[in-house]
């Protein structure tokens, strides 16, 4: 954090009016709302967690807050661990868990001081129903930024043109933009859609719906990052929005992570000269196959570039963690040259000196660390918002290059020398580094960050 961040002035005395908090149970979606709720309870406000016990937070790194699970209703023996489970689970939530919702939060508005407000991550679609019902103001979290949320709005228009079939050929090597969709490209659009468009499609429209209706959205992000797209988001969004990320940057706060950190990283990175080191992850819920995990491991190695590499358990399919790895791999990797490890503390990695690169899959949590600690991607996207996220990094924002072809040992290889060597990387590092110093300044006194939180503090208070 930078030290010089100044929070705005909180609720004032007297009793604190209880928000209450609901994160989606996965890892990208509960971090970013408990950084949100570190963010609302240093402004004076009491908060309780409601959550799921699958994927269930850990009470004790958070003791200033109050947290309240929601009965399972069919989560106990269920593995999301694929993108079609994913689906699956967001329609399970969002049709079996109303009840349970609707209970709690009765029972906590008949509680001394009641609730003030329901904040939800925009896959929560359905509580708006909740909420109406309760009277109870409800605001949305959107865990991603506003480019992407942009992109998910334009599904219906898609659907209209006709691209939720096959792709040609053809289409699967076009650079032509798609119309109101901008940057992505033809060739984008089969990840983007994903295997099952329709199902896809349809939990896309009701999060939009459920994000329209909302008393109001926040963001993960900063207006200087998303000034050309405010306008159309205004425009098809009138309900007010505030944008007061990066959440992570306004303290240090206890980890949320489900996974285990190793913090040998650490010590190994120290040993490293500045910006030498590539940093590559996938973040906690993609999986590759097994070819594509050995044409990672050879294109990193070929490269000549230090890297460390987290390979998270069970993401290779069919295996438990580095089996695939040729024999004598490892040793060739040995000492400087590599590291693997399960699990990394990753803004702790990204801080780091040593580390001039981030080979990632482009969720927005780990884009937008990237760009708060300088440090410019490669993009390897695999499904939904992470595919508009690539295009801003290599297209628009010019801080990354994107694998055009996969996870290919060639292209792996060829990208780390263009971002790490080349002078091409060097430009890329500059305009990265102009983003990181508007991070710092949006979140100083007067900034856009700093004034949004303002807003939103006044805002929560206007709520009878």
């Amino acid at each position: 954090m930078d030290t010089t961040t100044v929070l705005p002035t909180t609720t004032g005395g007297g009793r604190r009016r209880r928000l209450v908090l609901l994160p989606l149970p996965l890892q990208g979606h509960i971090n970013p709302m408990l950084q949100l709720a570190n963010i609302l309870h240093s402004k004076g406000f009491s908060i309780t967690i409601l959550h799921t016990h699958f994927n269930s937070p850990n009470p004790t790194n958070y003791p200033h807050f109050d947290f309240l699970p929601i009965p399972d209703v069919g989560l106990e023996s269920r593995s999301f661990s694929e993108l079609s489970d994913v689906i699956r689970l967001l329609r399970h939530l969002n049709i079996n868990f109303l009840g349970p919702i609707r209970d709690r939060l009765a029972r906590l508005m008949l509680e001394d001081g009641g609730v003030s407000c329901l904040v939800t991550d925009a896959q929560w679609y359905a509580t708006q129903k909740v909420a109406d019902e309760l009277k109870l103001p409800r605001i949305v979290h959107r865990t991603s930024n506003v480019s992407s949320f942009l992109s998910f709005v334009a599904f219906p228009l898609l659907r209209d043109m006709g691209y939720f079939r096959p792709f040609s050929d053809e289409e699967l090597k076009s650079e032509a933009l798609v119309p109101g969709l901008q940057p992505l490209q033809i060739k984008d659009l089969p990840k983007f859609l994903t295997n099952l468009p329709e199902e896809t499609c349809e939990l896309i429209e009701f999060m939009v719906q459920g994000t329209k209706q909302a008393q109001a959205v926040i963001w993960n992000t900063f207006k200087e990052l998303e000034e050309l797209e405010l306008p159309t988001l205004r425009h098809g969004f009138p309900n007010p929005h505030f944008l007061i990320g990066p959440f992570h940057k306004y303290s240090s706060a206890s980890s949320s992570s489900l996974l285990e950190q190793d913090q040998t990283s650490i010590s190994w990175l120290d040993k490293h000269q500045q910006n030498s080191v590539l940093y590559v992850s996938f973040g906690s819920l993609a999986m590759i196959e097994e070819s594509q995990f050995l044409e990672m491991a050879w294109g990193l190695a070929n490269s000549n570039q230090p890297f460390l590499w987290v390979v998270r358990p069970g993401s290779i399919r069919g295996f438990e963690w580095l089996e695939p790895l040729p024999d004598g791999f490892l040793e060739k990797i040995a000492e400087r040259r590599g590291y693997i490890v399960k699990w990394s503390p990753q803004q702790e990695v990204l801080a780091h000196p040593a580390v001039g690169g981030f080979l990632t899959h482009n969720g927005w949590n780990s884009t937008l660390e990237s760009i708060c600690e300088g440090v410019p991607m490669i993009c390897s996207p695999c499904f939904g918002d992470q595919l508009p996220n690539a295009r801003y990094v290599s297209d628009v924002w010019k801080i990354g290059v994107e694998l055009e072809n996969g996870l290919e040992r060639g292209e792996i290889e060829n990208s780390i020398k263009r971002l790490m060597v080349d002078k091409e990387g060097i430009e890329m590092r500059e305009n990265i580094l102009k983003l990181k110093e508007k991070v710092n300044l949006c979140l100083k006194k007067g900034g856009s960050s700093y004034t949004s939180l303002e807003d939103l503090v006044k805002y929560i208070l206007s709520f009878s």
